[in-house]
């Protein structure tokens, strides 16, 4: 990508708010809290930052599972890394697996692609949102 862009008062606020939050959130998410928090940003202002920001790799992106919604999240990690997310409460835990990675830029190799890119989640539920069942 080119170079960093400067950091807007709107797309601050927007940094800000996802990097207090622990899961990931939808644009509109963003933007409802940030109304609620006092802002007057547009939703528009709030789509275009968030892609601003995910460019510039300063926010992770995945899409909801069985939806073509985009969430987002603040990125802890500066590498490449995939996600494992809870369905019930949206936990997510940063995975990296270096075998994946190869393995893809093998497949890639073997079909003559090049500039190949890819995203990996994983859902599921999480241990605090496992019921227990009587039987234990």
């Amino acid at each position: 990508m080119g170079t960093m862009q400067r950091m807007t008062k709107q797309r601050s606020a927007i940094f800000d708010l996802l990097h207090n939050e622990a899961g990931f959130l939808s644009a509109q998410e963003v933007y409802e809290k940030l109304r609620a928090q006092g802002s007057d940003v547009g939703l528009a202002t709030v789509y275009r930052n968030l892609q601003t920001l995910a460019d510039n790799k300063q926010v992770d992106v995945l899409r909801a599972e069985d939806s073509d919604i985009q969430l987002f999240r603040y990125c802890h990690e500066d590498t490449h890394h995939h996600h494992l997310v809870c369905r019930a409460c949206g936990k997510t835990v940063d995975i990296s697996w270096k075998d994946f990675e190869s393995w893809a830029r093998q497949i890639a190799q073997e079909n003559n692609f090049s500039s190949v890119s890819h995203s990996l989640e994983l859902y599921g539920i999480c241990a605090d949102c496992t019921p227990v069942s009587d039987a234990e």
